[in-house]
């Protein structure tokens, strides 16, 4: 799989060549995301985990030659630890039980919206970077990898509007960066949008987690920079 700080690869399952084409679309606009391969039956998709080893398979149920559930254990017994996002049609409650039995990590209805999609994405990303790289000191650190973002940090609160995953997103861009950075710098490296970034670097900057410094240029206003006091 790969290192928490590096690309996520993705596997789109999904029979529909349309389809399977704008789930692809959604996926590379997510940093740091991006699709490894695409499979459009089960078989397909057994062999091009064993090929490609992603680290999540968005998984349709629908397939021309399996139920997609029964995809999963096969993946198992073959030893892949790769992750199932379930993204179908099927709105029976057995069928979504069956999907949490199998430890899928999250199910999205069809059709959806790249809005719809984009959150869960953040969200995977998020909590698989803590599961990689936690270190459990106490009960509470177990809690918050098992919960993601229902189990905030002790002492954290963010202002309405902002969510954990972004928050996490913009904290690990500030850690890895060389230096300082910009609120358009941290935009094109997370994927959110330019105000969403300064707003949330503002934020770290109030609660002092970050800090600001002022890059003069030729003409213009200063340029607002920030680093990560830690």
């Amino acid at each position: 799989m790969s290192e928490p700080t590096g690309a996520i690869d993705v596997l789109v399952v999904e029979d529909d060549f349309m389809v399977a084409r704008v789930h692809r679309a959604f996926v590379e606009r997510v940093r740091p995301f991006r699709v490894a391969g695409a499979a459009s039956t089960g078989g397909q998709a057994i062999e091009a985990v064993d090929r490609l080893r992603p680290d999540l398979v968005l998984l349709d149920l629908y397939l021309p030659d399996m139920f997609g559930l029964d995809v999963i254990p096969r993946l198992r017994t073959a030893g892949h630890d790769c992750d199932v996002m379930v993204i179908s049609a099927a709105r029976e409650a057995e069928t979504l039980r069956g999907a949490v039995r199998q430890g899928v990590v999250d199910y999205l209805l069809k059709p959806f919206e790249f809005e719809d999609l984009r959150p869960r994405l953040e969200r995977y990303a998020a909590r698989r970077r803590r599961l990689l790289t936690t270190v459990v000191r106490g009960q509470a650190d177990v809690d918050r990898v098992l919960a993601g973002a229902a189990v905030p940090a002790p002492g954290v609160t963010l202002p309405k509007g902002m969510s954990v995953e972004t928050a996490e997103l913009i904290e690990q861009a500030l850690r890895d960066a060389d230096g300082s950075m910009s609120a358009t710098e941290c935009a094109a490296l997370t994927g959110v949008s330019r105000v969403s970034a300064r707003r949330y670097l503002e934020h770290f900057t109030a609660v002092g987690s970050a800090e600001v410094s002022l890059r003069y240029g030729v003409a213009g206003r200063p340029e607002r920079r920030y680093s990560w006091r830690g």
